[in-house]
C-alpha cells in the first residue's frame, strides 16, 4: 500500500486528476450552509437532482461532503460517471467524496493523496485535514480500518490515525473540529444515547471512536451501515472537573434513495468554532449526554479526566451529580465530585428556583389578575396550557411558563424539562387524532414566552407542504428560514435578547429567522392559515376570530375532556 500524505492544517489542495487545477474550484466556505450525504452507491443522477430541488426551495448551499461509499461497480453506474467524468454533465455543487470503502471502488481514484475526479467533484485524500479562508476545519479518514499487514488500498490504519491527531494535538491552541468525515461508524457512539436502527454487534470501531474522542468534531458524519441515526449531542468535558467544552453530534446517513426512505441527506449551518464567542461555543443543549467515547478501567474506576485548565467548573447536571449545597455532610462536600447511581443518591430536598417576575401588568403570567383563566387546559409544576384567544382551529393552543419568561432561550432549566414533557404529550394527543403539530414561537414585540401550537390534519396536506409554505412565504417577504439541526438548542443561535420566529415541524425539523426589523407579526398564523394549508385566510389576524366567553368556555371544556389521556400534570 502506498504511503499517504496527511495535509497541512490550510486551504485544500489535493493534487488533480484532470488537467484543470482542483484548488481552484474549492470554495472559501464563508457561507455557513452545508450539505452532507451518505452512500451515494453510483446513484450520482439521484443524488444531484435532489441537491438542484432543495436548492430551488432553500437557496443554494455552498459546499456537499459525501460519506460512505461514492461508486458502486456496475456497468449502470460505470455509464453515469462517465457523463460526469467527460463534462457532459456537471455537478450542481462544490462535491468532496471519501475514498474506497471496498477493493471494488479503489479503480475511481487514482492519487490515495486526493484530487478532482470530475468538474465539481474532488476526492479528498484517504486521510486528512484542511482549513478554508473562513477558518472551518474539517477533517476526513477514508475506507475502512486495516483487519491486516499488508493493509489493502481501501482501508487505513493506526499510522494513518496517528499522522492525523499528532500535528492537531500537539497545538496547545486546538480546542476541537468543526467537522469529520469518516467512512466508518465509531464504535460505541450509542453509548448513553439514543439507539440506532442497527445491529450494534459488528458495528463501527474503536480507532474511529478514539479518533473522535481526541479531535472533538462539533460534527462527525459517516456511512456504511445504510441507516439514518442522529445521536443526541454528547459532552466533550467532565462536568464539575473540567472546563466546560463544545458538545459533539455524531449523524449517520443513509443510502441515496433507499428503498426504505431513509434520510440520506443532511442540511446544517455552521459557523467556524475560531469565529464564534466562547460561551456560545460551549453552551449545552437540554438532551446533552455523557462523552460515550470514556471507557471504564478494568478496576472498574474511571479513567482520570484531564485537569481543568483554569479551574472554573460548570453547574452540575442533577441526574449524574450530587447537588453541592451548604446543607451536606462534611464528608460528602470533600467527596461532591464522586458519581452516583440512582439507587445510592442522597435524597435531598430540591429547592425550587423563584421564577422572575413582570416589571407591569401580563396577560400570561398564571397568578396575574389579568390571566384568563377560564382558558386554562392543563396545569403542571412550572407550565401550563391554554387554549389560544381567536384560534386558527379549535384545538389550537399555547404552551406557556407559569413563572414570567420571555422566550424559550430564558427558561430555567426545569422549566424546560416540563415544556418538553408538554410538546411531547401535544403530538401524541395530535397524533391520535390524525394531525401534525405545528409549533411555533415569536419573540418579537412579546413580553411573556407564548409556544403556539397548531394541529393540522394530515389528509390536508404533508409535512414537506408545511415546510415549503413557509420558506416561500418567507421569501416573499425577503426573510431568510435557515433550517437548523433538529437537536440544536435555540441558545446557541439566539443568545437572551435577541428577537427570533422559530418552527418545529411534527418530523422534528426546525426552521429559524432572526429578526431584524418590521417582521409582520402575524406570520406563523398567516402561513398556517393560507390556501396551500388550512385554507382559513380569513383567521390568519386572532382578532377577526374572537369569540363570546361562553363559546371560549365551551371549546376549552371539550379540549379539556379531549385532552385528560395526554396529560401528564394530572399525575403529579
Amino acid at each position: 500500500m502506498n504511503s499517504s500524505t496527511s495535509s497541512s492544517p490550510g486551504a485544500l489542495n489535493p493534487r488533480s486528476c484532470t488537467e484543470s487545477s482542483a484548488a481552484s474550484r474549492i470554495p472559501e466556505l464563508y457561507s455557513a450552509r452545508k450539505l452532507a450525504c451518505g452512500d451515494v452507491e453510483g446513484r450520482i443522477n439521484a443524488l444531484f437532482n435532489r441537491v438542484n430541488a432543495i436548492q430551488k426551495k432553500s437557496g443554494q448551499f455552498d459546499l456537499l461532503l459525501c460519506v460512505g461509499e461514492f461508486f458502486v461497480n456496475s456497468p449502470e453506474a460505470e455509464a453515469e460517471w462517465e457523463a460526469y467524468k467527460s463534462g457532459a454533465k456537471k455537478a450542481p455543487i462544490h462535491t468532496y467524496i471519501l475514498g474506497a470503502a471496498s477493493q471494488e471502488t479503489v479503480k475511481y481514484f487514482p492519487n490515495s493523496d486526493g484530487c478532482e475526479l470530475a468538474e465539481n467533484i474532488t476526492y479528498l485524500g484517504r486521510r486528512g485535514i484542511f482549513t478554508g479562508a473562513s477558518g472551518l476545519q474539517i477533517a476526513y479518514v477514508s475506507g475502512r480500518e486495516a483487519q491486516q499487514e499488508p493493509a489493502p488500498s481501501h482501508c487505513f490504519t493506526s499510522k494513518d490515525i496517528t499522522a492525523l491527531v499528532a500535528p492537531m494535538l500537539s497545538n496547545s491552541k486546538f480546542r476541537g473540529l468543526d467537522i469529520l468525515l469518516t467512512s466508518q461508524w465509531p464504535r460505541g457512539v450509542w453509548q448513553y444515547g439514543n439507539s440506532p436502527e442497527t445491529d450494534t454487534k459488528f458495528c463501527g470501531v474503536s480507532s474511529i471512536a478514539d479518533l473522535a474522542d481526541k479531535l472533538k468534531p462539533r460534527y462527525h458524519f459517516a456511512g456504511l451501515e445504510a441507516v439514518h441515526y442522529e445521536r443526541v449531542p454528547y459532552r466533550n468535558h467532565v462536568v464539575l472537573q473540567e472546563n466546560a467544552q463544545h458538545v459533539s453530534r455524531f449523524i449517520a446517513l443513509a443510502t441515496v434513495n433507499n428503498p426504505a426512505k431513509k434520510k440520506y441527506l443532511y442540511a446544517f449551518n455552521i459557523v467556524p468554532m475560531k469565529n464564534m464567542d466562547p460561551a456560545e461555543l460551549v453552551k449545552q443543549p437540554q438532551d446533552v449526554t455523557e462523552n460515550p467515547y470514556r471507557k471504564p478501567m478494568k478496576d472498574g474506576k474511571k479513567e482520570k479526566p484531564p485537569p481543568s485548565m483554569t479551574g472554573a467548573e460548570e453547574e452540575p447536571a442533577p441526574q449524574f451529580f450530587f447537588d453541592l449545597g451548604q446543607n451536606k455532610p462534611q464528608h460528602q462536600q470533600r467527596h461532591g465530585r464522586k458519581r452516583q447511581t440512582d439507587g445510592d443518591r442522597p435524597n435531598y430536598p430540591k429547592q425550587p428556583r423563584k421564577p422572575p417576575q413582570p416589571t407591569g401588568p401580563c396577560w400570561f403570567c398564571l397568578a396575574s389578575p389579568e390571566v384568563e383563566k377560564h382558558l386554562v387546559i392543563s396545569i403542571g409544576t412550572n407550565c401550563y396550557m391554554a387554549l389560544a384567544k381567536g384560534g386558527l382551529t379549535p384545538d389550537h393552543v399555547l404552551l406557556l411558563p407559569i413563572g414570567h419568561y420571555q422566550s424559550v432561550v430564558d427558561l430555567a432549566s426545569e422549566v424546560v424539562e416540563e415544556m418538553e414533557k408538554y410538546k411531547s404529550a401535544i403530538k401524541k394527543f395530535c397524533k391520535s387524532r390524525g394531525q401534525r403539530c405545528i409549533l411555533f414561537e415569536r419573540n418579537y414585540r412579546s413580553q411573556h414566552l407564548q409556544l403556539q401550537v397548531v394541529p393540522v390534519p394530515m389528509e390536508k396536506c404533508s409535512t414537506e407542504d408545511i415546510k415549503e409554505a413557509f420558506m416561500t412565504q418567507a421569501e416573499e417577504q425577503q426573510m431568510e428560514l435557515m433550517e437548523i439541526p433538529a437537536h440544536t438548542d435555540l441558545k446557541q443561535i439566539a443568545p437572551p435578547g435577541t428577537p427570533y420566529f422559530y418552527v418545529e415541524l411534527d418530523t422534528g425539523e426546525k426552521l429559524f429567522y432572526r429578526i431584524k426589523k418590521n417582521f409582520p407579526l402575524q406570520f406563523g398564523r398567516e402561513v398556517l392559515a393560507s390556501e396551500a394549508l388550512l385554507n382559513i385566510p380569513m383567521r390568519a389576524d386572532w382578532r377577526e376570530c374572537k369569540c363570546t366567553k361562553e363559546e371560549e368556555e365551551d371549546q376549552a371544556k371539550q379540549m379539556r375532556s379531549d385532552f385528560v389521556p395526554f396529560d401528564f400534570a394530572l399525575d403529579d
